[in-house]
């Protein structure tokens, strides 16, 4: 059995990155960059209008003629001189010699000619070419995650391609004799089986929308044979149950038979104790507890990181915050403890019903309160580290 931090270590050193791949912008939200990408062009690729209304040279005059008219998508190489104006649109070409565009709110107009309101600073209302970048300036970092903006300003770019971290594919595998299927007849001795609807959830939060559920019953030769596809067609593999040491649990010994190698066994904490960690070629292997609060708090202590490790994110942990505890708590267990909470700005308050089986305060709780294994005494007011899962 290993402490937390050793753990933690362990799974750090063996969460490579997953495999490059070119990828249509379209279609790369919550993909992270695998190189850095470089503007091909000036955006604006020309000065624009920021307003509707009329570009001019700016002077001391307030009436203009207007000689022409630029609308988006147009473009004239009309020179005005110091009396003329422009009708002029946003997003439209400014005549090379004007030098501020006048909001049509502000003038007095008729078809030849405009009388200036109210005049406008030099240089208003014009974007300037480069405004936002110039070619071969950096338009994003590697490591850089792809959201709806990214994919909208690599379009306006007219980047079309780039190249990211491949996604791992990621299978669950439910173990259990007890396990019944929600929305079924629940006969006596059975439980309904959340566990895989709970992981699927969690990886979606991390953008794993895919995620194919396999269901075994707890039996050696059952085990062992899904297994060993599974394997074959996943980069990581979550287990659910069967990992501790019951007559009934086979899934380390169905695993060490396929040839995944034990990286380690049992963590000194509470809840979570009894996971499995190991690795078959790239392939990872995280066998989860079935009781659902001690599954998905080593989720989110273990999985999670190296999820985000292997898609290619720079930070890959749950940030961890300080907060000053409501009430004392004393931890005489020895091991390291991950307690549901609730935090605000400035405190955090642990929740009652901390079994590994109930997930009832988990539901309502925004942190994991973290209590060291050789901590015994916090201290009311006393300050505390939280991973917030809100």
């Amino acid at each position: 059995m290993i402490q937390v931090d050793e753990a933690l270590s362990i799974s750090a050193e063996n969460s490579t990155k997953m495999p490059i791949q070119k990828i249509q912008v379209h279609k790369a939200l919550g993909y992270i960059l695998a190189e850095t990408v470089y503007s091909p062009i000036a955006m604006p690729p020309f000065r624009q209008s920021a307003m509707d209304g009329y570009a001019f040279i700016h002077s001391e005059r307030h009436q203009y003629d207007v000689v022409d008219i630029s609308q988006a998508g147009d473009h004239s190489n009309i020179k005005l001189n110091e009396n003329e104006a422009v009708r002029i649109f946003t997003g439209a070409f400014v005549p090379h010699n004007a030098d501020t565009v006048v909001m049509q709110e502000h003038v007095m107009a008729n078809e030849k000619s405009i009388l200036i309101t109210r005049m406008p600073a030099q240089f208003a209302n014009v974007r300037n070419k480069g405004e936002q970048i110039g070619p071969e300036d950096v338009a994003f970092e590697a490591n850089t995650l792809i959201t709806p903006a990214a994919i909208g300003f690599l379009a306006c770019l007219g980047i079309t391609e780039i190249e990211v971290f491949k996604k791992p594919k990621v299978a669950i595998l439910v173990t259990g004799n007890e396990l019944v299927k929600p929305g079924k007849k629940l006969p006596k001795g059975k439980i309904y089986e959340s566990n895989s609807i709970m992981l699927q959830a969690a990886l979606e939060t991390i953008g794993i929308k895919k995620t194919k559920v396999h269901k075994v019953k707890d039996n050696l030769k059952a085990t062992k044979k899904a297994l060993k596809e599974i394997l074959k067609e996943n980069d990581i593999v979550l287990i659910s149950g069967g990992i501790s040491v019951g007559d009934y649990d086979f899934v380390k010994e169905a695993l060490l038979e396929n040839g995944v190698e034990e990286l380690f066994y049992k963590i000194n904490q509470k809840p979570g104790k009894p996971m499995f960690f190991g690795a078959k070629n790239e392939t990872l292997v995280f066998a989860l507890p079935g009781n659902p609060a001690s599954s998905l708090t080593n989720f989110y202590v273990y999985v999670y990181p190296a999820i985000k490790n292997r898609m290619g994110f720079s930070d890959t942990h749950l940030p961890k915050l300080v907060r000053k505890l409501n009430s004392g708590f004393t931890n005489t267990s020895g091991k390291t403890l991950f307690l549901k909470a609730l935090y605000d700005e400035t405190h955090v308050t642990i929740l009652d019903s901390q079994s590994s089986a109930m997930l009832n305060t988990f539901a309502i709780a925004n942190c994991l309160l973290i209590v060291p294994h050789d901590v015994e005494m916090l201290k009311k007011g006393g300050l505390v580290k939280l991973l917030p899962i809100d």
